[in-house]
This record gives C-alpha cells, sequence and structure tokens, in this order.
C-alpha cells in the first residue's frame, strides 16, 4: 500500500471512530430524554387523578369572579 492510500484509511478510520462516538452520545441522550418523558407523563397522570378526586369530593372549581375581594 503507499503512504497515499495509508492516510487515507487513517482518516476514514478517525472519522468512524467520531461517528461511532456521536451516535453513542446521542443514544445517551434520547434514552435520557425518553426517561424524563416518562416520568412527565407520570406525573400529569397523577395529577389528572388528583383533580378527578376534587371535583368528585364536591369542591367547586375556581371563579376568579366569586374571589374577588371586597373592595371591588
Amino acid at each position: 500500500m503507499t503512504d497515499y492510500m495509508n492516510e487515507q484509511l487513517i482518516a476514514l478510520q478517525t472519522a468512524v471512530a467520531h461517528l461511532e462516538d456521536n451516535v453513542d452520545r446521542l443514544d445517551k441522550v434520547i434514552a435520557k430524554q425518553d426517561q424524563q418523558l416518562q416520568n412527565m407523563q407520570r406525573q400529569l397522570q397523577l395529577m389528572y387523578a388528583h383533580l378527578d378526586n376534587k371535583s368528585e369530593q364536591g369542591i367547586a372549581p375556581f371563579d376568579l369572579l366569586a374571589d374577588r375581594p371586597p373592595h371591588y
């Protein structure tokens, strides 16, 4: 093999190594975001369940006009 081909091979191997590193880092980011999304979905489900329980207990919804201070 000539020196030129060796240099090209080394450049290609370097580029592939960088791409593999980028793919690994992106995979970690996606896994972390997926976990965060699942946590937020669970929190939303809990909030909706909590709100449903409050409405079943007969608690009136917030009414801005009904809750005005007396000086209005």
